[in-house]
């Protein structure tokens, strides 16, 4: 207890001494005058340093170039005060006499950067970068180099002999740029009559059956553009050398001369380091590609034979070689395609493989219709139900088949139209094929008529016979016949099937007319009409043929019927 009455605990004593004792401790260890760069105070070198709250980085900056960052505090200074205290011991410095030689000092806090022997600053292993590979050390001899070539731009900026040789230089580059650019402008000209000139020449060259084929003026203006912004590059990029030039010409602004020329450099280096480190996969991509081509090409080879008939293989045939070798590219190149891939420039990068997988899910989605009518195709090539130039009925479609492929069947009717049917919805119809009923080329027709059951069956197949004999173009062999289809409730149904020699469907739909013509005329000539009768209710006479009128013209009868009849009428 004090004099005074006031009580003072004791942890709170001891807790006032240790901290003066460390004080003390501080500034016998860490004296101002040999290690530590402390900002000049009014009260001079031997001022008190007082705690001080850390603040952001401060850089040292002298000449326009940055000498050093300060990035922490040290002994209670923040990095902007001891900026400030570099700043001030540096001018001090210059305002002696002096070689002005920059060095630095390794102490056990870090490492001193001097000049002339006086010490600027510290660098501290607060200030630096470990991680990045930095060192006090290090990090020093860089500020004395940079502070080195602020020193030497200082004096340059006081010498006329530099400053005027400086200038002569920039004036010349400025000229130098001038006559570029006038050049240039020249250039521009030139390549785009020249380019309109070359495109108008070759593409009027490209024609197909004395045609042109290519508009010229679209490739034109794309290559008018294309000239214009070349020429622009150009003038960008002489502009872009002078102003780094002329910068690091004058003293002052020469550290931003350096960063446009280092920018310029490092760009270049990462695009031809880019170009480098691509040019082994692409190497490997184009022999993988070569090898395809060349694989496709005997594959190819191989598949033209079987096509025209001169390599006979087993199951591969002319209609099955055409399919086959798509789908072998096809295989040849997927596969190409997967062996390439990972050497493909930036196939690993997120974003390369996030686009794959895009396209990969929107082909999934978008193209399972696509894929279900290419299998549709394979299945109608492979099972060889159709062969292009076939007759062939499709469901409600009838006509040619003038071109069978992956995902639909061309079809060309004898009314001209072309009809064209999805493969899936070909392979679910049931087909009619006229062109393998019988050999040879050709189509089968057929037509057919009711008759009522009071004309002879055997007239009826006479007459259709006899107007299928009578209309060209339908062959006699083999014979044409007539099936009865149906016996009807009044009628019976007769069907003639024929074979016409034509190969066409325009033809097949003329010779089907001019058949349809000719039974009209034989029924007529035989007095037998061609409606189907129908009754409201049944007759008093049965409907049946007589015997005796079963062979009516111009059915004859055979001869054992006619011999067998002579006899019963000589009996009677």
């Amino acid at each position: 207890m004090a004099s005074s009455g006031i009580f003072i605990r004791p942890e709170v004593s001891m807790a006032v001494l240790r901290r003066l004792l460390h004080i003390v401790l501080l500034f016998c260890l860490c004296p101002p005058s040999q290690a530590l760069e402390l900002p000049e105070r009014d009260g001079g070198a031997g001022a008190t340093a007082t705690a001080r709250p850390a603040a952001s980085v401060a850089p040292l900056v002298f000449a326009n170039r940055t000498l050093f960052v300060f990035r922490a505090p040290l002994t209670g200074y923040s990095p902007a005060e001891r900026a400030e205290g570099a700043h001030k011991r540096l001018l001090a410095v210059l305002a002696k006499p002096g070689p002005l030689l920059p060095a630095t000092h390794a102490i056990a806090e870090g490492s001193q950067v001097l000049l002339d022997g006086a010490q600027l600053f510290l660098v501290t292993p607060a200030d630096i970068n470990p991680l990045a590979g930095d060192s006090t050390d290090s990090v020093a001899t860089e500020a004395a180099a940079t502070l080195a070539k602020a020193l030497l731009e200082q004096r340059e900026q006081t010498s006329l002999h530099y400053l005027l040789i400086a200038g002569a230089l920039c004036l010349a580059a400025t000229l130098t740029w001038t006559l570029l650019l006038h050049g240039l402008t020249r250039l521009h000209r030139w390549a785009g009559a020249w380019s309109m000139r070359l495109i108008n020449s070759r593409l009027g060259e490209v024609r197909l059956k004395n045609v042109r084929v290519l508009d010229a003026e679209h490739y034109v203006g794309f290559m008018r553009r294309l000239v214009f912004l070349l020429i622009w590059a150009l003038r960008l990029m002489a502009t872009y050398l002078l102003a780094a030039f002329v910068l690091g010409k004058v003293p002052y602004t020469r550290s931003w001369g350096e960063r446009l020329e280092g920018y310029l450099l490092d760009v270049a280096g990462g695009v031809a380091q880019s170009v480098l480190a691509a040019l082994p996969g692409l190497l490997l991509v184009l022999v993988i590609a070569v090898l395809a081509r060349l694989v496709v090409l005997t594959a190819a080879s191989f598949f033209q034979r079987v096509e025209s008939g001169e390599l006979q293989f087993g199951w591969l045939d002319r209609d099955t070689a055409g399919p086959t070798r798509r789908i072998a590219n096809v295989v040849i190149w997927l596969f190409a395609l997967a062996m390439a891939y990972p050497y493909l420039p930036g196939a690993q990068t997120a974003a390369f493989q996030g686009v794959s997988v895009l396209v990969g899910l929107m082909l999934s989605i978008g193209a399972s219709s696509i894929v279900g009518q290419g299998a549709s195709g394979l299945i109608l090539m492979y099972a060889r139900a159709l062969r292009k130039g076939e007759y062939v009925r499709i469901g409600e479609s009838e006509g040619t088949v003038v071109e069978l492929g992956l995902f639909n069947v061309s079809l060309r009717t004898g009314l001209g139209e072309e009809v064209t049917l999805p493969n899936a919805w070909v392979l679910g119809q049931t087909s009619k094929n006229y062109s393998r009923a019988y050999p040879g080329t050709g189509f089968v027709l057929d037509t057919t008529v009711t008759i009522g059951y009071t004309t002879p069956w055997r007239q009826v197949h006479a007459m259709l016979e006899l107007a299928a004999g009578r209309t060209e173009d339908i062959a006699a062999t083999p014979k044409p016949y007539v099936m009865q289809l149906a016996l009807s409730d009044f009628y019976v149904e007769y069907r003639l099937v024929a074979y016409a020699t034509v190969q066409t469907p325009r033809q097949r739909a003329d010779v089907l007319n001019q058949l349809h013509q000719h039974i009209v005329d034989v029924f007529n000539e035989y007095g037998v009409q061609i409606m189907s009768p129908h009754y409201q209710r049944d007759t008093p006479q049965p409907q049946v043929v007589p015997q005796e009128q079963w062979h009516l013209a111009p059915a004859a009868p055979p001869p054992q019927a006619e011999t067998t009849n002579t006899a019963a009428r000589d009996a009677a």
